[in-house]
């Protein structure tokens, strides 16, 4: 039997009077931030830098949890999919935006399927090599690869990542044939480099700080604008004489879409309020990382132009998903 009407527009308004009350009383039990990638890379060291700050904000435990594969599409994925609650987040770089241009069906939209709350902090990748390799400089390191079309291959965090993305440009831009290796995550990617199973890769300043003092990699430049305080001897690639290969990392995280616009802002805020902590920035400008912290807003438009963009390169670079 039909409810009456009366007793439909009841539960109509105490769902409407119980999702303010859910988003004011947030959050009652903690709180998972998903991670795309293995431990050890930029996102898993950002988001560890992020979670205590957030959990402090938020009178609940934030949890890291590490979900890589699929150039983090199961993570994403698993968030996308999560009820919209402010309980399940997702931290990830441009690889949410250029999976959209490199992957076929894929079972979320990076604009449709996510609210995007704060970007936390931003570094440029930096294309470094073992310090083996006989190239001292990305001069010598593309007549290297161009001597020998395919011999030189290089790593990445996985397909669609920043890494691989950077990579791609770099061969576009300087004319070579360099093999793309991707591992699950930037600490793989960077043993292997290490170890010396490839060549050269492209990593974010927090995952081969130690590496460059230990000696064990050497870099040849930055994909910024400007040279990093923390890697001043290090030039940017167009100082380096390649032009066009600018890209910068951002850490940002994100609910699911439908996620509660209270919810959202008080996320937000704290993440705002972590990259104002004295520790916090300390531990960012030692890592090569600069802190943000902007809003939903800001974070949504720079998400449309980051879809937009990656197409564009994908396209033009003829980078597949592998």
């Amino acid at each position: 039997m039909a409810a009456p009407a009366g007793f439909a527009w009841f539960v109509l308004l105490a769902a409407a009077i119980a999702l303010p009350a859910a988003a004011q009383n947030y959050p009652t039990r903690p709180v998972r931030l998903i991670v795309g990638f293995a431990p050890g890379g930029g996102v898993d060291i950002n988001a560890r830098m992020l979670a205590p700050k957030l959990s402090e904000y938020l009178g609940q435990q934030v949890v890291v949890e590490n979900v890589p594969g699929a150039g983090t599409n199961i993570a994403n994925e698993r968030v996308a999919r999560a009820a919209p609650d402010g309980y399940t987040l997702l931290i990830n770089t441009a690889a949410l935006a250029i999976n959209m241009a490199l992957y076929r069906d894929l079972p979320f939209d990076a604009l449709r399927d996510f609210a995007p709350v704060s970007v936390f902090s931003e570094s440029p990748n930096v294309l470094v090599v073992n310090a083996k390799l006989a190239a001292r400089n990305v001069k010598e390191l593309v007549a290297m690869a161009r001597s020998a079309p395919g011999k030189l291959n290089y790593s990445s965090a996985g397909v669609g990542t920043t890494q691989h993305l950077a990579a791609e440009l770099f061969k576009l831009r300087t004319g070579t044939f360099i093999v793309h290796i991707p591992y699950k995550g930037t600490a793989p990617s960077m043993t292997a480099l290490i170890a010396g199973e490839v060549d050269l890769s492209f990593a974010n300043i927090p995952s081969i700080q130690g590496h460059l003092k230990s000696g064990r990699l050497r870099a040849l430049a930055a994909t910024a604008a400007r040279r990093d305080p923390q890697l001043p001897d290090v030039p940017t690639m167009k100082e380096a004489g390649v032009e066009g290969v600018e890209v910068v990392v951002w850490y940002g995280v994100l609910a699911p879409s439908g996620t509660p616009r209270e919810i959202v802002h008080r996320l937000a805020d704290g993440i705002q309020r972590a990259t104002h902590d004295t520790e916090v920035r300390k531990r960012m400008l030692e890592q090569g990382a600069a802190p943000v912290g902007n809003t939903p807003e800001e974070f949504g438009k720079l998400l449309r132009e980051e879809v937009a963009r990656w197409a564009e390169v994908v396209k033009v670079s003829g980078a597949r998903a592998e």
